[in-house]
């Protein structure tokens, strides 16, 4: 005991950072139990999470505080302490600063939330959890054709918000357009064709329609932005093989592979219903002129 008070008067400035190191363990350590206990107790998966969020801000706000307080009352030589923080986050903190920044930017600005599919840094996901440092996100694409998860987590630093773009599927409009195209063999009946198609969309589409129309609406009002059209729309195009259409519809950003099953799976039974009248097409090659063979055979007895 002596020899620790010895070494105490001895190195004022080590044993005040040594303090300091022990209150910041005590107030991390003191926010996870918190949080254990309020994932154990709390029910409710909205609530849980919310309080557990709100627990974790304010004990870091509270571990600030307290660092100011105890590096402007507690150490004497205040400007060589100040030089070692500095470049502490210069060198070693920077990048945990950057999300920890990052975490309020999102939360206060509302960049985005969980439930929300996003794609960020070139990856595209649902996310599932926003804390102070990490985003963690349920991947979506990649080698998985369409919206689908590949069933990876992955876990983002909350500085990438300062970095790059920020897709959100669901803030606001929580719909998407999509479209398909549609090769119509020459000779069919364009004209049926196209009441076949636009009949399915409009039917099928309906409810997406009637939802999207609102909330557009309170887009329009809130950013600069020009109206757009959310019913489907066909576009005739004409190629070298066939009659191109191509169906642009509005979908909810969650069942675009769904929607695009249904309304093919539609349209191909209605076309068959036509008997012929209105054909698919597929790739094909047609022989314009085949040369003449001459083959002499003679006999020989």
């Amino acid at each position: 005991m002596e020899a620790i008070k010895q070494w105490t008067i001895e190195n004022p400035t080590l044993y005040s950072v040594f303090k300091y190191v022990l209150l910041v363990a005590f107030v991390l350590i003191l926010i996870q139990l918190l949080r254990r206990f309020l994932r154990k107790h709390v029910t409710d998966t909205d609530a849980r999470y919310k309080s557990q969020k709100g627990i974790e801000i304010i004990g870091y706000m509270v571990l600030i505080v307290l660092s100011f307080s105890y590096f402007t009352g507690s150490i004497e030589d205040f400007t060589l302490a100040i030089g070692l923080f500095s470049a502490g986050i210069a060198f070693t903190l920077q990048e945990l600063i950057l999300s920890i920044a990052g975490s309020f930017f999102i939360f206060i600005v509302k960049v985005y939330k969980p439930g929300d599919r996003i794609e960020i840094n070139g990856i595209k996901g649902d996310v599932i959890d926003v804390n102070s440092t990490y985003t963690t996100m349920m991947e979506i694409g990649q080698w998985v054709s369409s919206d689908n998860y590949s069933g990876r987590i992955v876990k983002l630093s909350n500085a990438f918000v300062f970095k790059g773009p920020i897709y959100n599927y669901s803030q606001d409009f929580p719909f998407i357009w999509d479209e398909f195209n549609l090769p119509i063999k020459y000779g069919s009946d364009i004209e049926l064709a196209k009441s076949i198609v636009i009949k399915i969309a409009s039917e099928t589409l309906s409810e997406y329609t009637a939802n999207s129309k609102s909330q557009w609406t309170e887009i329009v009002n809130k950013y600069y932005i020009e109206d757009a059209v959310v019913d489907p729309t066909l576009a005739v195009t004409l190629t070298d093989n066939w009659i191109q259409f191509n169906l642009r519809f509005i979908v909810d950003y969650k069942k675009r592979r769904l929607t695009k099953h249904i309304l093919n799976d539609k349209i191909l039974l209605e076309v068959e219903k036509t008997k012929g009248k209105v054909t698919l097409a597929s790739t094909t090659f047609e022989l314009i002129k085949i040369p003449e063979l001459k083959v002499d055979v003679k006999n020989k007895i």
